[in-house]
């Protein structure tokens, strides 16, 4: 259903006391949710959203038609690959699922989300009559929050306030907030988002399942399959994280393969020349201390229903003012850049948030 180089796993191979294999498991982490939601040429989003629209009768069954008439698949103008047929796939993958013991019925409830998801996505907004208020922009959107409410199986009107307004919770109780526009696009981004993120983590446990696992075997194999640093134009949350979680493993393989492997040959004489490493502590450090570092100022932000892009800036470079792996963007206020072992890496506060 997915290309496997859009999320890191961890595969075990369990063996029984005599060597055969006796089970399996798949882990994820990591999902890359934002391609759910925005793609560049000549890339394109996961591949079951064009088998879907290739399905024939099951997509004229969820009201979808061509890729290029939903906005998350049409940011980028590749619809085909070379010498694949998105129908074709999609039959490829019901019969998977049929292998692996996913009921028909959780077939249906699969493809149903997948298609309220690019429907979703179609819905646009309004400046409404309220300051920094937002409606549904026509009768185009109408339809597809309908068509999305009744795939969901939800209230129309709940998912309407899901996407227009928030709410905040208070000592004193609950404050729905009225989102803009652009607020109101983020929401719709973000539903989408943890839907698919959602989905795909019940589909592994199903595939975990009936792969099925040894709870008594006492030898295992794994292999860690996880992204590498990444450095886009417009660096994310999600990208902050990979280089988080890169920063992290980097340390793990100077702490076993350097550090304690050259200890090892010191207390016994052994004659080998010194490898000099990079050690990474400071960057870590200025992502996860507590209860100072960036991912601790980012919860505070969050607590707070008068935090700004800004004052989150301000802060950050109050308490990081001269640190060697933080420096400030030349022509922003908000954006910052972090210099990683692999490379520097700019952050946008306003996609953090």
């Amino acid at each position: 259903m997915e290309e496997s180089n859009r999320f890191g796993k961890f595969v075990e191979i369990q063996f029984d006391a005599n060597g055969r294999i006796s089970g399996a498991a798949v882990r994820t982490y990591l999902l890359e949710r934002s391609r759910v939601v925005q793609i560049t040429d000549p890339e394109r989003n996961y591949h079951c959203f064009y088998q879907l629209c290739a399905s024939g009768k099951d997509a004229e069954k969820y009201k979808l038609g061509h890729p290029s008439h939903f906005h998350y698949l049409n940011q980028s103008k590749t619809y085909e690959l070379e010498g694949v047929s998105n129908a074709e796939e999609y039959m490829k993958t019901r019969r998977a699922m049929d292998i692996v013991g996913i009921s028909h019925e959780d077939q249906e409830a699969i493809f149903r989300t997948l298609a309220a998801i690019l429907h979703l996505g179609n819905i646009e907004f309004s400046p409404g009559r309220e300051h920094d208020s937002s409606v549904i922009k026509d009768q185009k959107s109408t339809f597809h929050l309908q068509t999305a409410a009744d795939l969901f199986r939800c209230d129309v009107n709940l998912l309407l306030a899901t996407l227009c307004t928030r709410t905040i919770q208070t000592r004193e109780g609950s404050i729905v907030k009225a989102l803009d526009c652009n607020a109101a696009v983020a929401s719709r981004d973000a539903l989408a988002k943890t839907v698919y993120s959602r989905l795909f983590d019940w589909l592994v446990d199903k595939i975990n399942l009936s792969v099925g696992q040894d709870p008594d075997s006492r030898v295992q194999i794994g292999v860690l399959d996880i992204y590498g640093f990444e450095c886009f134009k417009h660096n994310s949350f999600e990208q902050f994280c990979i280089n988080f979680a890169n920063e992290k493993l980097q340390q793990h393989f100077n702490e076993h393969v350097f550090k304690m492997e050259q200890d090892e040959y010191r207390k016994e004489e052994i004659n080998w020349s010194y490898i000099e490493f990079i050690d990474n502590q400071d960057v870590l450090d200025l992502i996860e201390k507590k209860p100072i570092g960036i991912i601790s100022l980012l919860d505070e932000a969050c607590m707070f229903p008068k935090s700004t892009h800004e004052t989150f800036s301000t802060k950050l470079f109050q308490n990081f003012r001269g640190h060697p792996r933080l420096e400030k963007a030349k022509f922003s206020e908000t954006d910052f850049t972090v210099s990683h072992y692999a490379g520097k890496a700019s952050d946008r506060i306003l996609c953090l948030g």
